[in-house]
């Protein structure tokens, strides 16, 4: 699991943010082991989607459905992971 603020992670965090439209300052208390589902009230069924829309049109990868699985979108962390581990 990640535990420091990677460049990814700080563009996941910055996409989280505008895609969810939230305020700046509660985005800047986002941390690699915040929780995505109970940490980010905003984070819906439908916020996943759209999320995951914006990850692949700015890190220029695509998402399979075998690959959207719950332990991708635990963590603001795990997500940077994976988002790492799909550019190469």
């Amino acid at each position: 699991m990640m535990t420091t603020e990677s460049a990814t992670f700080l563009d996941v965090r910055e996409l989280i943010v505008a895609t969810l439209g939230l305020e700046a300052e509660r985005g800047e208390a986002l941390k690699p082991w915040t929780p995505l589902f109970g940490g980010i009230p905003e984070l819906d069924s439908l916020a996943v989607v759209t999320l995951a829309a914006a990850l692949e049109q700015h890190f220029g990868f695509r998402i399979d459905d075998d690959e959207f699985t719950a332990e991708i979108f635990d963590t603001i962390g795990s997500l940077s992971d994976f988002v790492d581990r799909s550019r190469h």
